[in-house]
């Protein structure tokens, strides 16, 4: 059974008399304990798509179903109660609270659910990171790597079913990005789903399946093995050609317009 399920998922914009289309009538199923990248360049509708899965905005138009329940329509109230039982979220820029401790920073969800036992699971989910020695230490006094660490372990304090992942290594060197995929490896392997969103092709390929998107579609989904992985390193992967403009006019930018 899927743990996530979406039919004909739109997303529009509006934009001056016009209206976007960043997501165009999406079908995905992701099985429960998976880890699945999302990549495409920028504009392609994967981060339209992530806030979609992680219940941060509405569908214009389609179905969602996230372990079982019909979530496309639910009230704001509704949505936040399931990102904060089901869904842990880590993002590029990690979002900490500056003036907050690790330790605390890592609690906030516990806070937001009141939750019971707050110190002490918090402190697990440090462990979990091999960050717990780091505790008291606030943001400005920890590294990058350090700070992501201190996002991820936020992110499992509810142990969720799901993690996503925005653009996670974004603004770490290769060295330290390596070290926090090892942590979502880690995580995949104890049955969390991960759904890592990134424009890095080194990095998307480290799932076991990537998704590639162009345009608010999805135009690619596979099982990676080794030789899929070369391909998808080396650009050899297949993929829609380009539109063709029409007469007299320019191409279509990555964001269409529907109508004016």
């Amino acid at each position: 059974m899927s743990l996530i399920e979406i039919n004909k998922l739109m997303k529009h914009y509006p934009m001056g008399d016009t209206m976007v289309r960043a997501l165009d009538g999406v079908d995905l199923s992701i099985r429960g304990g998976e880890f699945v990248s999302i990549t495409g360049h920028s504009g392609s509708g994967k981060s339209t798509l992530m806030h979609l899965l992680g219940c941060l905005d509405r569908p214009t138009a389609g179905r969602y179903m996230l372990d079982g329940q019909l979530v496309s329509h639910l009230s704001d109230r509704a949505l936040a109660q399931v990102r904060n039982s089901k869904i842990g979220f880590v993002f590029q820029t990690f979002n900490l609270i500056q003036r907050t401790s690790a330790m605390d920073n890592v609690a906030v969800p516990l806070f937001y659910g009141r939750q019971a036992n707050v110190r002490e699971r918090s402190k697990k989910a440090l462990e979990r990171v091999g960050l717990d020695h780091r505790a008291t230490h606030k943001p400005s006094e920890l590294s990058g790597g350090e700070r992501q660490r201190v996002a991820i372990a936020r992110a499992i304090v509810n142990e969720p079913k799901i993690i996503l992942a925005d653009e996670p290594t974004g603004n770490l060197d290769t060295r330290t990005g390596r070290q926090i995929m090892e942590i979502f490896h880690e995580l995949h392997r104890a049955g969390v789903t991960v759904i890592l969103v990134t424009h890095e092709m080194d990095v998307a390929v480290q799932a076991e399946r990537v998704i590639r998107m162009r345009d608010g579609n999805i135009i690619d989904d596979r099982s990676v093995d080794e030789n899929t992985r070369k391909d998808l390193l080396t650009g050899v992967a297949p993929s829609l050609p380009e539109p063709a403009p029409e007469p007299d006019q320019s191409p279509p930018p990555i964001a269409r317009p529907v109508g004016m």
